[in-house]
């Protein structure tokens, strides 16, 4: 394989960009946001929240209109270079967030949180031009792996901090984290020839994004399907969103124990992808999907029942399971609605219903944790996401 220094240097940045994943967005930060920050965890519940689903809304709004620009303004590199420093210095400033500084910490996390989100679209649009088609696969897998080790290494590093007391040094350490292993990308990856202006760059990306939603939505099981996934994904994505939260308040979880849940989780994942890669194919991607959503219902209930962390562990593993079983399988179903040819368009349409699905289920989260001052309630509007995801699922014709 040529470019292999481009290779590397691509994957890398997956390696550099897991360090905010785990640390920021998922398992420390929102913890400490939730008990440290907030006045009340219900308080913490509602903002981090409304946080979550802003920057998703505004990274679902702007993606097309900077996806524009930097496929024909030639800007792709340099927007990369732009959203990756932008989300470093908003994590850096974390470590000046005292309590009571909740709307600061919002505004820090929704900057980081759409600079992170949106580099991922110049960053994913690399992968074409660095690697052959029919090495496509693997290298992308190599980021994935890459990107698997970044958010250990980096949890790793963090709970040395948080054993010495300095949690919040967490947060510069994954600011350089990040800028550092993401210099090679930043230097060896291909900058490309502008062939419009900005401004006209802009207006074509929005409307390849109306024309693929009109012509993809014309189908009526793709419709259904698509809409049966942006309701059980928004459900997955709130349970990312809020687990580490809800371990951390509802059942006392300590830091470093929520470092090694979430690691069960990723290895458990990893299992749910593979181990089911052969049933996909044998009885088929719908029935997977469905088994799937199936397991997240019990998760759910389980959730809202359990009231003693050591079971929570057992829930953790399932949940694992049912992340990299749905993820796999549903990608699979999609493929099979693919008139041949059309497969970059309606994999951008697949892609755009993922990042708006996180729109409304952390909002909702937030919003009844704190009416009701507890969690638990909360996990039942996750559990409503599912059953509607899965009664309308019901009804999609798999071929």
């Amino acid at each position: 394989m040529k470019n292999k220094r481009q290779i590397l240097s691509w994957c890398l940045y997956d390696f550099a960009n897991s360090s905010y994943s785990a640390v920021i967005a998922a398992v420390i930060f929102p913890v400490y946001f939730v008990k440290v920050i907030a006045e009340t965890p219900a308080d913490g519940d509602l903002w981090w929240g409304r946080a979550i689903s802003l920057s998703m809304l505004l990274v679902a709004v702007t993606s097309p209109v900077v996806g524009g620009i930097s496929d024909y303004a030639g800007m792709r590199k340099r927007l990369l270079v732009a959203y990756s420093l932008v989300c470093v210095v908003a994590v850096g400033l974390l470590l000046f967030i005292e309590k009571g500084m909740v709307f600061e910490a919002f505004l820090l996390i929704i900057i980081a949180n759409i600079a992170m989100e949106g580099s991922l679209v110049f960053y994913n649009s690399y992968l074409p031009d660095i690697a052959p088609k029919d090495h496509q696969g693997r290298v992308s897998g190599w980021g994935f792996g890459l990107g698997y080790a970044g958010s250990v290494l980096a949890l790793l590093i963090a709970m040395l901090f948080i054993k010495n007391g300095v949690i919040r040094f967490s947060w510069p350490m994954v600011s350089i984290f990040y800028l550092l292993f993401s210099l090679p990308a930043f230097y060896f990856l291909p900058s490309d020839r502008p062939s419009g202006s900005p401004r006209r760059s802009a207006l074509v990306g929005i409307k390849n994004t109306l024309r693929l939603l009109r012509e993809v939505l014309r189908i009526k099981k793709v419709r259904r399907f698509l809409l049966a996934y942006w309701l059980y994904k928004d459900g997955v994505n709130t349970i990312i969103v809020f687990s580490g939260i809800y371990a951390a308040v509802t059942l006392s979880f300590t830091g470093s124990e929520l470092v090694f849940l979430y690691l069960l989780v990723q290895v458990t994942a990893l299992i749910g992808s593979i181990a089911l890669s052969t049933p996909t194919d044998r009885w088929g991607a719908k029935k997977v999907v469905v088994l799937s959503l199936l397991l997240w219902i019990a998760v759910t209930v389980c959730a809202y029942l359990v009231d003693d962390k050591r079971f929570f562990w057992g829930i953790a593993a399932m949940a694992g399971l049912g992340l990299g079983s749905v993820q796999a399988a549903s990608r699979a179903l999609f493929s099979g609605f693919i008139p041949p040819g059309m497969e970059g368009e309606y994999f951008g349409v697949y892609a755009f219903a993922g990042k708006t699905s996180a729109i409304i289920g952390p909002v909702l989260f937030g919003m009844i944790s704190s009416a009701a001052g507890s969690q638990r309630p909360a996990v039942l509007s996750v559990l409503v996401l599912f059953i509607l995801g899965l009664a309308i699922l019901s009804s999609v014709k798999a071929r």
